[in-house]
């Protein structure tokens, strides 16, 4: 089948490798432009555009798709392109801008010439009406999901409602060494989108794809990650609070303030044993080479792994050998942002 695959980041890295290796023609690749990041700040490019450069695809990065917008031109470039690539379906995966009408009406036109008649659709990691939205996975982990899933979801005008062509789940771990984090999640979620988008289409050339519209009720929204958000509130339940930790790694990071430092929070574990403690949230209830045992307002959490501004993720008991504290100690006072 003849492919345009719009995407950015690796989550949509491991889709677009897996459809390339499914002999499957990509005949554009749609993605975010370069951007600075690292220690110099130099410009990266995306994982799609990687493998896009790697393996001769045309590759298109227009700054916005709105016709009548900011970046007009590079809308316009990207019709053009999008035009002249003459695909079969549009696969997007984490890609980072919304698709303006035009864009669907596009692949839209082409479907009903096409075999198919497949239009865009959306690799979606969580399962929907469940999760609509920019951060799912983090957004499952924060609220304590018990499994979440993907959708190979039809695309159409609004955000993440259009029908769902094909789902699978799979377990969240919140409990043990191996716990999920969004790095974690992310991972498995990546492997289960791309062998289920290569599904979906091997149905779709078979006539076996049928479409499902979503359901009206259980409709809930990932809203984009913010630093402020990773803030820790201590007077948030120790197991929300342990949650939050997870779900915030790799990024932005859970993070608090001691005495005017700001403390990164990597790896943190319910106490069971303090449940009740009669301290004010943010007090340091105990402190040593097994962890910093901190009041929440439910329960207790034990930190494990921190890292300083500028430093590296250490565990609690290096970490305390660089900066002592001690029982007693308030975290979350001061004026200190991420």
């Amino acid at each position: 089948m003849k492919l345009i695959f719009a995407g950015t980041p690796e989550f949509a890295g491991v889709a677009l490798r897996r459809l390339s290796q499914a002999r499957h023609t990509i005949s554009l690749a749609l993605t975010q432009p370069d951007r600075a990041a690292g220690r110099g700040m130099k410009l990266q490019a995306s994982p799609v555009k990687l493998f896009a450069l790697e393996h001769g695809v045309p590759v298109c990065q227009p700054r916005g798709l709105r016709l009548d917008g900011r970046f007009a031109a590079d809308a316009q470039a990207a019709g053009d392109a999008i035009h002249a690539a003459g695909a079969d379906v549009m696969v997007v995966a984490a890609y980072g801008l919304i698709l303006p009408q035009w864009v669907l009406d596009a692949m839209r036109e082409r479907a009903h010439g096409a075999r198919l008649g497949l239009g865009c659709l959306n690799i979606h990691a969580s399962l929907l009406p469940r999760w609509r939205g920019a951060a799912p996975i983090h957004r499952a982990i924060e609220a304590g999901d018990a499994r979440t899933g993907v959708c190979i979801m039809q695309m159409d005008a609004g955000l993440d409602t259009g029908d769902v062509l094909l789902q699978a789940d799979l377990p969240i771990l919140h409990r043990g060494p191996h716990a999920d984090t969004t790095g974690s999640l992310h991972d498995r979620l990546a492997e289960l989108g791309a062998d289920l988008i290569v599904r979906a289409l091997n149905l779709a050339e078979l006539g076996q794809l049928t479409a499902q519209p979503q359901a009206l009720d259980g409709v809930s929204y990932a809203d984009k990650i913010h630093k402020a958000q990773a803030c820790v509130d201590w007077s948030r339940s120790a197991e929300q609070i342990a949650r939050s930790v997870r779900a915030f790694d790799p990024a932005p990071g859970a993070w608090t303030t001691c005495g005017g430092d700001i403390l990164k929070i990597w790896g943190a574990q319910v106490d069971p044993a303090h449940a009740t403690h009669g301290q004010t949230p943010g007090t340091v209830l105990a402190a040593d080479g097994v962890g910093i045992m901190v009041a929440c307002g439910d329960g207790a959490l034990v930190l494990q792994i921190l890292q300083r501004a500028g430093g590296k993720r250490l565990p609690v008991a290096d970490f305390l050998r660089g900066l002592p504290i001690g029982v007693g100690a308030r975290l979350g006072e001061g004026t200190a942002k991420a």
